[in-house]
């Protein structure tokens, strides 16, 4: 299955519901800010006609139907009666257990050890692999569970999602990739803290705007934690899976952290991803009242914390960063959750406002292999201070070959094999891929596209990256790309005549 199969809205803005018997949900208050998420946790069917307004509307639904404290019991059959009359009115997305590294999700209150495989990790694996090839066979999208995001012993969603992975690799394997190739996609909570900053104009990624300077229109943001610049310079060699001396056991608190972590086990274990991300809940929580100074948010003091009115800022820039920079795989957030930015005391969160007066970004989705095991695409990167390559001497350190948005992967294969064969550059699934080459090295990548395709390349590419040799190849169909690259094959001429090598 390919990413690009998988059917939703494209629009990374989402909203969680405002509570599991919320009958009278008002639909409007997805439609206003223009959300293309709505995460639904019901007691049954009762969003019925909420659900078709949204499909009708463009809003693809999450839907998870509650039971309290249910650990990893198998669902009642109300639970099915539910799911079979969502997937009916076209519904695609399914969750089944949520948070199952908190105590509240378990009988009696008793959170199992992550490290008891058999009263922790199988009750929760055996009964959602039989759930999830039923979601399959019914056409459904089955959601790998959510973890509370933290790396606490004991709680660590690290460690959670590990165990997951590994039992159904020694236990399940044929059956669970089964399940990759056929909808399988990763729910994820994550609460971004304060890990996000825009940059002040001129360049500095180390130098942090201070919230009322912060601008959703202008560039300079960051979302990457934990392997942005002001992360790494603080802790070098931070990733999501630790091994520093400031975060030994992890850190996935951070917009695609939990994502990272997911992907690269799946790759680890079974040489397969990504699939699709979507946080179910999360993004910038919580929402200052009026007057709060930013102190109050900046839980992590590397980075500035936010005021409300800020917060609608980065709020905007965060759906509108997954769409420009974020990895193919991210598909968008629902953020936690609908009462709380319209019915606060203070009146209607600013957030909605912005949202509402600014047409969203819709996410062009690559046609990428859930089979191929490309992993999340961050394993062993580390983003250098400099972000970005540096100048080239000589030959350039690295080779990408991309194909421009909206070309399918017939291009790469008819018009690029024996350039490929020959020269063996690196396929790049995304443009944002370049910032996490170091600044110590070079690149240079060559971008297939059609004549239309250019402008928006270049933007992203010879614009934003002067130190990368950029090599466009350009013609209206594979075969005049083709004639222009076979040619340099038989001249041995990496890139275009204009450079030596």
């Amino acid at each position: 299955m390919l990413l690009s199969d998988y059917q939703w809205s494209h629009n990374p803005r989402g909203l969680h519901n405002r509570d599991v018997y919320d009958h009278y949900m008002d639909v409007g208050r997805y439609l206003v800010p223009q959300m293309g998420w709505a995460k639904l946790v019901c007691a049954g069917a009762e969003y019925h006609n909420q659900v078709i307004e949204m499909l009708d509307n463009d809003v693809t639904p999450i839907i998870r139907i509650w039971r309290g404290f249910i650990g990893g019991t198998r669902p009642d059959e109300g639970m099915y009666e539910a799911w079979r009359h969502y997937l009916d009115l076209g519904v695609k997305w399914f969750e089944l257990f949520n948070e199952p590294n908190q105590n509240i999700e378990w009988p009696d209150s008793h959170l199992p050890d992550p490290d008891d495989i058999e009263n922790a990790i199988a009750p929760i694996m055996e009964t959602w692999i039989d759930w999830a090839e039923w979601l399959i066979g019914m056409g459904g999208y089955p959601g790998f569970p959510a973890l509370a995001e933290t790396a606490e012993p004991g709680v660590s969603s690290i460690k959670w999602a590990e165990n997951f992975i590994r039992y159904l690799a020694e236990r399940h394997y044929d059956r669970f990739t089964y399940v990759i190739n056929n909808g399988l996609w990763f729910a994820t909570h994550p609460y971004l803290l304060n890990h996000f900053y825009q940059e002040m104009p001129g360049g500095n990624p180390l130098h942090a705007r201070p919230p009322d300077q912060q601008r959703a229109d202008e560039d300079g943001w960051h979302f990457e934690y934990p392997y942005d610049p002001i992360c790494q310079a603080n802790d070098p060699g931070r990733t999501v899976w630790g091994g520093t001396e400031l975060a030994p056991t992890g850190d996935p608190n951070g917009l695609i952290a939990m994502g990272i972590v997911l992907q690269d086990l799946l790759k680890r274990y079974f040489n397969a991803g990504p699939v699709p991300v979507v946080g179910t809940e999360g993004g910038i929580w919580p929402i200052p009242a009026p007057g709060e100074p930013p102190e109050m948010y900046a839980p992590d003091n590397r980075y500035p914390g936010y005021t409300r009115e800020s917060h609608a800022e980065a709020t905007l820039a965060m759906f509108e960063w997954i769409v420009t920079q974020g990895p193919p795989w991210m598909f968008g957030v629902a953020c936690w959750k609908e009462d709380l930015y319209y019915e606060d005391p203070h009146g209607e969160v600013p957030a909605i406002r912005r949202l509402a007066e600014t047409p969203p970004l819709y996410k062009n989705v690559l046609p990428i292999d859930t089979a191929s095991g490309q992993g999340s695409g961050y394993e062993g990167i580390v983003t250098a201070v400099e972000t970005g390559p540096g100048p080239i001497h000589g030959m350039p350190d690295f080779h990408f070959l991309l194909l421009a948005p909206g070309l399918s992967t017939d291009w790469l294969f008819e018009a690029a094999a024996r350039y490929w064969q020959a020269f063996r550059p690196a396929i790049m699934p995304h443009p944002g891929f370049i910032r996490y080459i170091p600044y110590s090295r070079s690149l240079a990548v060559t971008v297939i596209a059609r004549p239309n395709d250019l402008p928006a390349v270049e933007s992203m590419i010879r614009d934003a990256w002067p130190n990368v040799l950029y090599d466009p190849v350009v013609g209206e169909s594979p075969e005049a790309i083709a004639a222009i690259l076979d040619a340099r094959v038989t001249q041995q001429r990496r890139f275009g005549a204009a450079w030596p090598y």
